[in-house]
């Protein structure tokens, strides 16, 4: 299982548009993944409920996860979307 531990780069957190900027990354990477806090339980990150419920609050670390093909580069993709705190996925890592 591949994963990645960051801290959330945006200053609310995962809440409101971070959080459905996230989603929409996480969907548009075609890669069934997880999100977790850093001592939770995963949840599908492909969820606006599921993200929103995390409650993750910015600087916090979360763990993305997946053991899907092509997860290695889409968990990079998502890791520097969340640390950065961007307003869209990246094209390159």
């Amino acid at each position: 299982m591949a994963e990645r531990r960051v801290n959330v780069g945006w200053a609310e957190g995962l809440h409101a548009r971070p959080a459905s900027i996230f989603v929409r990354a996480a969907t548009a990477s075609g890669v069934p993944m997880t999100i977790a806090k850093a001592d939770g339980n995963p949840v599908n990150a492909a969820s606006m409920l599921a993200v929103l419920g995390l409650g993750a609050q910015g600087g916090e670390e979360i763990v993305l996860a997946s053991d899907a093909d092509g997860a290695e580069a889409a968990l990079d993709r998502l890791a520097k979307l969340v640390a950065e705190g961007l307003e869209e996925l990246p094209e390159t890592v």
